[in-house]
């Protein structure tokens, strides 16, 4: 653990240093945030704030993941190599979700990467991911079921489709809870705790290691995405962190934990869901506005409030998974 220890600050270190140098890029290059014109009125004093910061994120996870690579290389080569897969996966997230970014913040395309463009490509990418732990691997399709504390072993025609539909649920979620200044970022800060502590549990090293550099780099980064958030995360960061919290979780057999440690990411799909169809069956809404966290900003709670109370819950809720895994 001492080493896990260390890892994880010097991702913070290395982190806050690549903030310091890139914010100031992001701001010279313009690309400032777009907020809705029927959104909450207090995020109009948002619009212009620079974002597309996952980048930031992703190259510190990028460089102490390959540093850590690079370590154990001599030392344990199959654990290094182990590193690699879920690395690729969260970072192909993240270049989609930057390409996003890009063309709607730089190229000034209103509507960015086309999103049946953008689905293809984070198929593609949890297909190719999804068949190499299963084949590659050889990690197979055991599934662990919380509370029971068992495995039970998927038919490969299930799972394939099961895990990517995971991968793409997850990143979603993740990306609909990136709303409000340091919520995204705390909220998935704790998940990934929880996570690399049940790798921990189970001796996971290349998870503990890689989850070790994910949580030291997104503290970093929520120094500059805290109340009032000076840099946003946009789709290069919650698409990154969403194949963080998924690969992760398929990593471990674990998928099924999601339900109960990512209940804030899962409860914000949710209500957008319930608002689309409630809208288009009987032309009413349930709440204020969709996702949930800004229902709560149009009761009254403010930015600070909202990130909290929702932190608090995802830590009551990590706590509980770890009773049940």
């Amino acid at each position: 653990m001492e080493f896990q220890t260390k890892l994880l600050l010097i991702s913070f270190v290395i982190t806050i240093i690549l903030g310091i140098i890139i914010l100031p890029i992001l701001k010279k290059l313009k690309v400032g945030q777009i907020e809705r014109s029927d959104g909450p009125q207090s995020h109009l004093k948002k619009q212009g704030t620079p974002t597309m910061g996952g980048i930031i994120i992703m190259l510190g996870i990028i460089i102490v993941t390959i540093g850590t690579y690079i370590y154990y290389r001599t030392k344990d080569i199959g654990l290094a190599q182990k590193l690699l897969p879920i690395l690729g996966l969260t970072i192909g997230f993240g270049l989609i979700g930057f390409i996003d970014d890009f063309k709607k913040l730089v190229l000034k395309n209103t509507e960015g990467l086309k999103p049946s463009l953008k689905m293809l490509g984070l198929l593609l990418i949890s297909v190719i991911f999804v068949l190499y732990l299963v084949k590659g691997l050889n990690i197979g399709t055991e599934t662990y079921i919380p509370i029971i504390k068992q495995y039970i072993e998927i038919p490969l025609f299930v799972y394939i489709p099961f895990a990517i539909l995971v991968i793409l649920a997850t990143t979603n979620a993740v990306n609909l809870t990136d709303g409000i200044d340091g919520l995204s970022s705390s909220v998935c800060t704790i998940i990934i705790t929880c996570l690399t502590v049940i790798a921990t549990i189970f001796e996971v090293d290349e998870i503990t290691l890689f989850g070790a550099s994910v949580i030291g780099a997104v503290l970093a980064f929520l120094i500059f995405n805290i109340y009032p958030a000076k840099v946003f995360m946009g789709d290069t960061g919650s698409l990154f962190l969403g194949g963080v919290i998924s690969g992760i979780a398929l990593y471990l057999k674990m998928p099924l934990i999601l339900l109960v440690i990512a209940f804030i990411p899962v409860l914000e799909t949710i209500s957008v869901i319930l608002q689309v169809v409630s809208f288009k069956c009987t032309g009413k809404r349930i709440f204020k506005m969709a996702p949930i966290h800004h229902h709560f900003e149009l009761c009254g709670w403010k930015e600070n409030q909202v990130v909290m109370i929702f932190s608090v819950i995802t830590l009551m809720v990590s706590i509980i998974g770890l009773q049940i895994v």
